[in-house]
């Protein structure tokens, strides 16, 4: 069905009719726009719009058409109401006075929400809460009923230090507790940061991650084709376990430029990933998913009744079924690694992975170190004049001095 052909034809309809109004799509979504009362004077009209929230889909121009219909019975009878069509801001959250735990938590969870930046991407601002943020609160309120802990200081070391000290958990629990601090505005002292990042791929032992040769024999231990693919991109683009469903891989086509990008709705937004190595795409097969996307594994993707943790849980248990011995996050951090040893600017990894340089060079320390330090020998070496290495070996202890003073 021709999108435009339909838009058009309900407009001509509507102006046959003697009725100003006029569907209209913007971008991937369809407004309302015509001659409406001014929300200060209702008797002055002047064209404006109505966002309709509604997909440009042939159901949406349905669904748009029985709207027009409504606003015009509205504006016949005088009750065209501006407050019945205009989204209301969600109030702000109250300051009132936190009497304990629970209070505090509920309370900095309607912060977390209200920010607008957030409310942008509803379904990622949902996961990072349920993901990185609740679990460690909860840990907080365990802590507070069976120590009996008043919520301050003491308590908040104490949660930290439930974790072990080389455990991502610790960082994850010092980084949600520290915005769940300046949300109350308790000042946290500078020892916080240092018992929070106590943790680091060289203190997990590397994570043990998988050579390029084990990433291609656990590819080809794969029986599904679709798992396969997964697990190709993954290799290939470094990507996490949910960004797989939610890519444009339109670049992948044997004329494309391989770039592949990341949709807003993920959990750090639209970013674009080149592969590493590129070579890859063909031999994992991955061309094809430039046509049709549904060659990927058919999961619940629908954001409006799963979550982007629950999507990316599926890639986790899948591993696991196919007894792979490496992880999806093994995949990742290889990824990571590769780009530090060609010599890619950390800011340009740290933006293709989406996370920040902090978290990126906190996180490959051992690595990007072993790369800068070696590549300040080989700078030095290369200045460095040989001078001793040509002199003739000195036949006593007397030339040896003459030479060393010479030198």
């Amino acid at each position: 069905m021709n999108l435009r052909k339909d838009l058009q034809k309900i407009n001509t309809h509507l102006d046959s009719e003697g009725i100003k109004l006029r569907v209209e799509q913007r971008g991937d979504k369809l407004n309302l726009r015509g001659p409406l009362p001014c929300r200060s004077q209702a008797k002055t009209f002047k064209v404006q719009r109505i966002s309709l929230n509604i997909n440009a889909t042939p159901v949406g121009l349905k669904e748009a058409q029985k709207i027009v219909e409504l606003v015009v019975l509205q504006l016949h009878h005088n009750q065209f109401n501006w407050d019945n069509w205009i989204k209301k801001k969600p109030k702000a959250p109250s300051k009132k006075k936190l009497s304990s735990v629970l209070d505090a938590v509920q309370s900095f969870e309607e912060a977390f929400f209200y920010d607008s930046n957030r409310r942008r991407t509803p379904a990622g601002t949902r996961t990072t809460w349920t993901s990185a943020y609740l679990p460690y609160l909860r840990r907080l309120m365990r802590i507070e009923n069976s120590q009996g802990k008043e919520l301050g200081l003491d308590l908040l070391f104490r949660t930290l230090s439930s974790y072990s000290e080389d455990s991502r958990s610790r960082q994850q629990c010092g980084t949600a507790l520290g915005a769940f601090a300046n949300h109350l505005e308790i000042q946290l002292p500078d020892e916080w940061k240092i018992q929070a990042n106590g943790y680091g791929l060289h203190k997990a032992r590397f994570r043990r991650l998988p050579n390029d040769s084990l990433i291609t024999e656990s590819w080809l231990k794969i029986p599904n084709k679709r798992w396969k693919l997964a697990y190709g991109l993954m290799a290939t683009y470094g990507l996490r376990n949910h960004e797989i469903f939610f890519s444009d891989l339109s670049s992948l086509s044997k004329a494309g430029d391989k770039v592949i990008r990341v949709l807003p709705i993920t959990k750090t937004g639209e970013h674009q990933v080149w592969p590493f190595h590129p070579e890859w795409v063909e031999l994992y097969e991955l061309e094809q998913l430039a046509e049709d996307s549904k060659l990927l594994p058919s999961i619940n993707t629908d954001l409006t009744s799963t979550t982007l943790q629950q999507v990316g849980r599926r890639v986790t248990e899948q591993f696991r079924r196919y007894e792979l011995p490496l992880t999806p996050y093994n995949l990742r951090h290889a990824w990571a690694i590769r780009t530090i040893h060609i010599g890619l600017p950390d800011t340009v990894s740290a933006r293709m992975m989406g996370h920040s340089v902090a978290i990126h060079n906190r996180t490959y320390h051992h690595w990007i170190t072993r790369r800068d330090q070696q590549q300040a020998v080989d700078t030095a070496l290369a200045r460095t004049p040989c001078l001793i290495k040509n002199q003739p070996q000195a036949e006593d202890e007397s030339s040896q001095k003459e030479q060393i003073n010479n030198y």
